[in-house]
């Protein structure tokens, strides 16, 4: 897959020793975190076969946009490991937030709405398990108008 079709798909993959990076791209900053869940769970199980049945809802509050990258991945992860559900559909919306009304610090407000279905492996086939999110080379960026995401996942 060249690099131009695979920006149109979302998100692309590159190898790390014994883990698997992704760079997932939008033209939002929320479409391309919307990506990011897509490339993570296509690396657990194939999300063509994952039907949008059941839904969860969550906020996260980070002090940046690499730590709620991390702490995104992070709670979809959790979820998955402990309500047995895989995801193949999101809706992200970022906002800035000021820390309190002393400082001039901002934190950044993540609202995710996922759909998916519980994990059925008749249905759906294991690819890679996915143990952990890395911090590791994680980066946030915009280039010319397209949001680039980069993340390390620990196989």
């Amino acid at each position: 897959m060249d690099n131009n079709e695979s920006k149109l798909n979302g998100y692309d993959y590159f190898d790390v020793t014994a883990d698997i990076g992704f760079h997932a791209y939008g033209k939002s900053l929320n479409e391309a975190y919307e990506n990011a869940g897509l490339a993570m769970f296509n690396v657990i199980t194939d999300i063509s076969k994952v039907k949008k049945e059941e839904s969860r809802e969550f906020e996260i509050v980070s002090e940046d946009l690499v730590s709620l990258l991390y702490d995104y991945l992070e709670e979809l992860l959790f979820l998955q490991d402990t309500e047995f559900l895989f995801f193949s559909d999101f809706k992200v919306n970022i906002e800035k937030i000021a820390d309190d009304k002393s400082s001039n610090l901002e934190n950044y407000k993540l609202t995710c709405f996922a759909c998916g279905e519980e994990i059925d492996w008749n249905v759906h086939s294991p690819k890679s398990e996915v143990k952990a999110i890395t911090f590791h080379k994680m980066c946030v960026k915009e280039d010319d108008g397209v949001f680039k995401l980069r993340a390390i996942l620990d196989l």
